[in-house]
């Protein structure tokens, strides 16, 4: 089954807010004529280099994802033949893995290819450390349109891709399909605002004779996440400068109008015994809703072979798109997970030239199929699901609401997600912020602006390490 999201921790915060030393001593000017390490080789590399060549592939991924990683990586060494060899190996969580990649370039021992996940991306990108992917794309002349836009959109600056796609997910509603059917309630008509989903929640909270609660109306973490993707279907950005994109973001905006809203939102079901309050840890919440105790559930896509793998014979999941702030709300979710990044400074060209083949190979449509199957993430490539067994997709539904969500979006600056060099940090402070208004602490208002100020120094702090 599949195993609970790695959590963004203080882990990696340190590691972001240190980051002077590592970016002022690393490389060429990401914006000015590559050195030679950060140059894309072409397939010559390879071809000229004796003997095989080894790539370490530093990853996060666990239980049934890193079974499917394994089966990755066996079918890529598979195809070629001896040339190349990826060796896959763990690192633990996505904040380990950051800072075990920080760690490394102090030390001169990069792995030649890293999963990063999402909000790593601007770090990555200030580390000077990676040979761009759209380098390798413009030597190859390879289709990048078979990469699903919204996917490529987060992972590119000034419109040139640096990373390629890996494991992407999406948030979803969860809902307990037999909970809605004992209310009396259509669970084929699934709420798409947050007032509809707080109406359906007080109908289908159960207390027992006692009075005790047995089955809460709503539940999810306490999780900065997906506060995010709230604000992205405001079509509200999260950062200024364009999210982060027009240049560096120098604040915060999760104290806006529309990210109260969500605070107080949330702050009322639990108050009022709608939903229950299982506190930050993702593990938790899911877990309410797995034993049955939650009947709607905010999560990502990339729990759901889980989800489904441990209803089965209780209860039935479905999924829905993710609500929207109100009827107005035009925009969509961000996307979240991870993406591959290929180390140059102080790899070989035939090293750097094997990582990009083994990129390359896992966003194909084969292998993105096989990977959309064993873990429920959304595949990035477009021609992906036409591999999928037709007798799969119709035994499990549940998997084509990520996919038809992602298509339904237009690209947007909101859409495209926040980059931010400390992005770790605004989580956590988003964190607090929401927090301390469902607990009842501070008022929403207040709560989200001390949120948003209690970060802007580590933004500062870190803009001028990469200035």
């Amino acid at each position: 089954m599949a195993l609970p999201r790695p959590r963004r921790t203080g882990a990696v915060i340190l590691a972001l807010l240190t980051a002077a030393a590592l970016v002022a001593g690393c490389g060429a000017d990401s914006g000015g004529e590559a050195s030679d390490a950060l140059d894309a080789p072409g397939a010559e590399a390879l071809e000229n280099a004796d003997g095989k060549t080894t790539v370490e592939f530093w990853h996060s991924m666990k239980g049934a994802n890193a079974t499917a990683v394994d089966k990755l990586v066996a079918d890529f060494n598979a195809a070629n033949g001896g040339k190349v060899e990826v060796k896959a190996v763990y690192q633990g969580s996505y904040d380990e893995t950051i800072a075990k990649y920080k760690a490394s370039v102090q030390q001169k021992s990069t792995p030649a290819l890293v999963q990063v996940y999402d909000i790593g991306t601007r770090f990555m990108v200030d580390s000077k450390q990676v040979v761009p992917v759209h380098r390798f794309i413009e030597k190859d002349k390879f289709d990048a349109a078979e990469i699903e836009p919204n996917i490529a959109s987060y992972y590119s600056v000034e419109g040139k891709l640096w990373s390629m796609p890996f494991n992407t997910s999406t948030p979803l509603l969860y809902l307990n399909k037999e909970a809605f059917e004992s209310a009396k309630l259509d669970p084929n008509q699934p709420p798409k605002t947050l007032a509809e989903l707080g109406e359906l929640a007080k109908k289908l909270t159960v207390k027992d004779a006692s009075g005790k609660t047995t089955r809460y109306g709503f539940g999810a973490a306490i999780y900065g996440w997906l506060l995010e993707q709230l604000l992205a279907t405001d079509g509200k950005e999260y950062c200024d400068n364009g999210n982060g994109r027009q240049k560096l973001a120098t604040r915060v905006q999760f104290d806006q109008p529309a990210a109260v809203q969500v605070a107080q939102w949330w702050a009322d079901l639990v108050r009022n015994g709608y939903a229950t309050n299982t506190g930050r840890k993702t593990d938790d919440a899911q877990a309410a809703f797995k034993a049955g105790t939650v009947a709607m559930h905010l999560e990502s896509t990339s729990v759901l072979r889980g989800y489904v793998d441990a209803a089965a014979g209780r209860f039935t999941v479905l999924t829905a798109p993710y609500p929207k702030v109100s009827d107005s709300s035009t925009g969509g979710p961000i996307i979240g997970g991870a993406s591959l990044w290929i180390s140059g400074v102080g790899h070989s060209a035939a090293e750097k030239r094997a990582a990009w083949e083994f990129a390359k190979f896992s966003a194909g449509a084969t292998p993105q199929a096989q990977w959309h199957t064993g873990t429920g993430y959304v595949p990035i490539n477009v021609r992906a699901l036409d591999q999928v067994d037709k007798a799969w997709t119709t035994k499990y539904p549940q998997f084509r609401t990520a996919v038809d969500q992602l298509h339904a979006l237009p690209p947007s600056v909101a859409s495209a997600g926040c980059l931010l060099g400390v992005m770790p940090q605004a989580r956590k402070a988003a964190e607090d912020g929401l927090e301390a208004a469902i607990v009842g602490t501070k008022p929403a208002e207040q709560a989200m602006k001390d949120a948003a100020a209690s970060v802007q120094s580590a933004i500062e702090s870190y803009n001028t390490s990469v200035s």
